[in-house]
């Protein structure tokens, strides 16, 4: 079989692949014999749930059909695709207003933070330790945007996910 494909998808915890079989094609049939594809019951499975690009796809379900389809064995095919690191949501974060200092440091609250969106039983936490605020400018003014870096996430999932880090509003 040629012209086997498999789609990106975000990371959801499953092997499961969506397959594009549009183009999908039998190699091999001698000129004449009546043997056709039968993509009804296709499945893509990755070989692992892991994010990552050019994944191997494993697909099964193929069959043949037609009246010489007993003269043929079918191959399944594999083919490749990407599985999409997830982004999570970082909440329950907040940045404490200050008086004017002349710098654009914040300071952040990050004792109650959680993150949003994880899957099932995966190991993946918010790592806080190296988080960084700072408002766009130092001067005064009230509700000023607190831009948050260096917010991490760690465990043995977290290479499924990414981490959008949040923007919060604070006084000087």
């Amino acid at each position: 079989v040629s012209g086997a494909r498999a789609g990106s998808r975000l990371y959801d915890g499953s092997v499961n692949a969506m397959l594009d079989l549009r183009q999908a094609a039998l190699v091999g049939v001698a000129g004449g014999d009546a043997v056709a594809l039968n993509v009804a019951g296709a499945k893509g499975v990755f070989a692992d749930k892991k994010a990552g690009a050019g994944k191997t796809v494993f697909v099964s379900g193929l069959t043949l059909v037609g009246a010489d389809a007993g003269e043929y064995s079918l191959a399944q095919p594999t083919t490749t695709g990407d599985i999409v690191a997830k982004p999570l949501t970082a909440n329950m974060i907040s940045a404490a207003n200050k008086a004017y200092d002349g710098t654009t440091a914040a300071t952040l609250n990050l004792g109650q933070a959680v993150l949003e969106g994880v899957i099932g039983a995966d190991s993946v936490a918010l790592n806080t330790a190296y988080a960084v605020g700072s408002f766009q400018t130092p001067s005064v003014g009230a509700a000023k945007a607190v831009r948050i870096s260096n917010l991490g996430l760690v465990g043995g999932d977290a290479g499924n996910y990414s981490l959008t880090e949040p923007t919060l509003t604070a006084d000087i």
